[in-house]
């Protein structure tokens, strides 16, 4: 670009939010100038990165394709947005143009987080997010398996979120000894409870990762490379420099240091916006992982870096700024992932996490099979609902099952969001079928939310089933 140009919109940022906000001023407002800043190369489908390390198919696949939103008629340009002045509605890009808005939206995201541990600036240390990250552990994942002569490679991971343990298992695949370090006595804490993860436990020993709980990374040492690895619990995880590496998947943190002197409402995890995503200048909204925004159940702030948060957000910001009703009401945080032969998801609030915001609960669970039991390998669904005392609303849900989850998930997602109670779930009307379904007398959320509803017949609270005993 050269010299000043005039937007009606500009959107610095052109992942989940900045497109899907593109998508939707252009299908409500086809005359409407959008321009949206993108200093990336190619913008990726996060999700799908640890697939691409593993070599379930090339980098490129993990890419969206530009015409997500030069197709539908905006402007997409591969600049760095470097000053921000939202008084006079100008953004300076790096080569020296300016781009002048009527309407800014912020969809800038949120980058890996190192802890400032000693050692953390030495050489193959890795986070993931971007496509030069991605690249460099693919190299890194090749250097290690030429230098197998040496000794098997060696991979620890920090942190087992669904990221860590995604990446964790990629490495495996590559015959690399893996670590997975977390700080938690137990995976995926943000997704489960500690009742709930025994599976997940033995899955990742079952392949072969090296597991260490409730134990946080101390110190790393290293000439130029990393080398040991020092460890809480007094014990140092060995690598050879130069050949091994360290991953870190502990969260996110959004990238807004652009915008932190520019007015704008900011708390330490992102800019505050209200439910149709307007920020504290009337000009300006922000969607995805850049805000600070609450919980769709308590309406108390809580974090929600997913792309299925971003999507919904940045809809409801292109209506807005076009006049058109719309309004977000708060993170729900339904998730799914894959940990070897299982699949796992949860949503709303954990029993944990319900109990730290102040919620007294009590629990349920069910399991079944996941398809008639007279199927070959029938499997097995196993779910916890988490509801308020007195009230029996539904607080949150989580799905252990060798077949897909992402529906059951959202199911749980669509009855925390409308407040439904155990007596709504327990009157789910659902379907039956031999290859997708246990039979027709019994569902897994229904038999969870028919304990709720008959608590007062327990003089305990019914503990889970052992897997395989459905």
């Amino acid at each position: 670009m050269e010299g000043t140009e005039q937007t009606d919109v500009l959107i610095i940022g052109g992942g989940p939010g900045g497109i899907q906000c593109t998508n939707t001023i252009k299908h409500y407002s086809p005359e409407t100038k959008v321009t949206v800043l993108r200093p990336e190369t190619h913008s990726m489908v996060y999700c799908a990165i640890p697939y691409a390390i593993e070599g379930l198919f090339p980098i490129d696949r993990t890419f969206k394709k530009d015409g997500l939103i030069t197709g539908v008629g905006g402007i997409l340009v591969r600049q760095k947005a470097v000053q921000v002045d939202l008084k006079n509605k100008v953004v300076t890009i790096e080569d020296g143009s300016q781009i002048k808005f009527d309407k800014l939206l912020i969809a800038t995201g949120a980058s890996p987080f190192v802890p400032p541990v000693p050692g953390s600036d030495l050489e193959r240390i890795f986070t993931v997010k971007t496509e030069d990250d991605t690249r460099a552990i693919i190299k890194a994942v090749e250097e290690g398996k030429q230098k197998s002569d040496t000794g098997t490679p060696k991979a620890v991971v920090v942190g087992a979120g669904a990221i860590g343990i995604e990446q964790a298992l990629a490495y495996r695949a590559h015959g690399f000894e893996t670590h997975l370090v977390e700080m938690m006595p137990y995976p995926l804490p943000q997704l489960l409870d500690e009742d709930m993860a025994g599976p997940i436990i033995d899955e990742l020993k079952d392949a072969g990762v090296i597991l260490h709980l409730g134990i946080s990374l101390k110190a790393l040492h290293g000439e130029k490379y990393v080398g040991d690895v020092d460890l809480s619990d007094g014990s140092t995880i060995e690598l050879k420099e130069g050949r091994d590496f360290v991953v870190f998947g502990i969260g996110m943190r959004p990238d807004i240091d652009l915008f932190r002197d520019t007015g704008l409402k900011i708390e330490k995890d992102g800019i505050v916006v209200d439910e149709h995503m307007r920020t504290s200048i009337t000009h300006v909204w922000a969607v995805g992982d850049c805000v600070h925004f609450k919980s769709g159940i308590d309406g108390k702030p809580i974090g929600g870096k997913l792309a299925t948060n971003a999507v919904p957000m940045a809809k409801v910001a292109a209506r807005d700024m076009l006049g058109l009703s719309a309004r977000y009401k708060g993170y729900f945080n339904g998730a799914a992932t894959v940990v070897g032969k299982l699949r796992v998801g949860g949503t709303g609030f954990s029993e944990r996490i319900a109990k730290a915001r102040g919620y007294e609960v009590f629990v349920t669970y069910g399991e079944t099979t996941a398809r008639f039991p007279m199927m070959p390998d029938p499997g097995l669904v196993r779910i916890k609902l988490i509801f308020e005392k007195g009230t029996k609303r539904l607080l949150g849900g989580q799905v252990l099952a060798t077949e897909a989850v992402a529906e059951r998930v959202d199911l749980l997602t669509l009855s925390v969001q409308h407040e439904f109670t155990a007596q709504d779930l327990a009157e789910l009307s659902y379907s039956a079928q031999p290859w997708q379904s246990h039979l027709p007398a019994r569902n897994a959320i229904v038999e969870a939310a028919t304990k709720a509803v008959d608590m007062e017949l327990y003089t305990d609270q019914p503990e889970p089933v052992e897997p395989g005993a459905a």
